[in-house]
């Protein structure tokens, strides 16, 4: 039975698997509040980094010797693990990359850049990450097709009504985030998928927040493509994955070319390989990958709805605390409403300003626009400051966060 088992989360005993927190900053105990930029790596993941290397580092699906036997078999079982910890259907639809970007830009380009035209549109939220704003507004002026943004109402929700107006006959794809990384906003995701799926259209879901910090099932929310990254969810930098559904992914033409992607090659022509080594061209990210795996692991062992409801405990008190404060203005949804993380701006402090001052108390959070520029304008301010939290955090270091602000607050009063 796992430690887990408990409705609770045995966070003391989380927190003994992640040796960074016993860092300290200068001489105060590091508090890290920056888990929707990147999560600490715990122990047993890094072991696996380190047996990988230290026992059995070959290259994959190119080597009889049993060396690359044990490293193929075991990056190919990665793929079967990360397909389960989110409800695939099988290895087939999970395709290993750098990360959520790199996932966007491979469906943008294998598909979007063949399919999408001038008469075609391109659905966005006006949430989005930079991964898949850019990424798609990109591919819309090379193509032609026009692209639209769901807006945004004043209390921090996607406006559904509007969605299911401007998702029409020509929309071709929806791509939108799941979890908003500034605003906390949980979106629906599966109701826009049927939307998309009403007019024919693929929606694309922007995981990178969500499948870390709760449980996601890609059959429920019927998505046509998701992704989601490694180093968010307590696995290394470098990794991350697409779920795309398998007949999509065999009728799209490959991202990037070299070896392993292929069947056979002449000095004519080329045939691809089988899903999902198809867009897995060249050395793949071997150890990456395996470690992703043990990542899903070990939040499996923990219990995703056990990590969602301590990561929402937690933004709800932060909130709570920093809306005692009249100068303090908190972005999105209310406390008991939003994902486990917190935006907001102390009045007549800049976030970097307050970024640095509160790391003087040992205390990491993100200060700017979180690679959401065009939603920092409809907010109307350039940055804004970002505390966002994860499975070994406690309440009692969100009181030092808010003894910090405190402190900034009487500094620039």
């Amino acid at each position: 039975m796992s430690r887990h088992a408990a409705d609770a989360l045995d966070v003391e005993a989380i927190r003994e698997d992640f040796p960074i927190l016993e860092r300290m900053i200068g001489d105060q105990q590091l508090v890290y509040l920056d888990n929707g930029a990147t999560s600490q790596t715990p122990q047993q993941v890094i072991d696996t980094i380190v047996e990988y290397y230290t026992t059995y580092n070959a290259n994959v699906h190119r080597g009889i010797h049993q060396l690359s036997q044990e490293a193929s078999i075991a990056y190919e079982e990665a793929h079967d693990t990360v397909a389960d910890f989110i409800g695939a259907e099988g290895r087939e639809e999970i395709i290993f990359t750098k990360n959520t970007t790199e996932a966007e830009n491979l469906v943008a380009y294998s598909w979007g850049r063949n399919e999408l035209g001038p008469e075609d549109e391109i659905v966005l939220t006006e949430m989005e990450h930079h991964a898949s704003l850019v990424t798609w507004q990109q591919v819309g002026k090379k193509t032609g097709a026009s692209v639209k943004y769901i807006p945004v109402t004043e209390d921090g929700y996607l406006d559904m009504e509007a969605a299911a107006e401007m998702i029409t006959d020509d929309t071709a794809i929806v791509s939108a985030v799941h979890v908003s990384n500034t605003l906390g906003t949980v979106n629906p995701v599966g109701d826009l998928a049927d939307l998309a799926h009403d007019h024919d259209a693929y929606i694309f879901v922007d995981a990178a927040q969500s499948v870390p910090t709760r449980p996601v099932d890609v059959q429920a929310i019927d998505a046509d493509f998701l992704a989601f990254s490694g180093h968010k969810m307590c696995g290394p930098t470098g990794s991350g994955a697409l779920y795309g559904k398998r007949h999509v992914l065999e009728g799209m033409e490959p991202y990037l070319y070299g070896g392993d992607m292929i069947t056979k090659v002449t000095y004519e022509d080329s045939t691809w390989n089988e899903l999902p080594w198809k867009f897995e061209a060249g050395t793949p990210s071997i150890s990456e990958g395996i470690a992703l795996a043990a990542a899903c692991d070990y939040l499996s062992d923990i219990g995703m709805d056990r990590v969602r409801r301590h990561e929402e405990s937690l933004a709800e008190y932060a909130y709570d605390e920093l809306d005692r404060f009249d100068d303090v203005e908190i972005y999105g949804p209310p406390g008991d409403d939003r994902s486990g993380l917190v935006a907001f701006n102390v009045d007549g402090v800049h976030a970097h300003d307050l970024s640095s001052i509160v790391n003087d108390s040992g205390v990491a959070i993100r200060a700017g626009d979180h690679c959401t520029q065009p939603l920092h304008d409809t907010l109307g301010v350039p940055a804004s400051a970002r505390a966002s939290f994860y499975i070994y955090n406690t309440r009692e270091e969100i009181d030092v966060l808010v003894d910090a602000i405190d402190d900034a607050r009487q500094l620039f009063a």
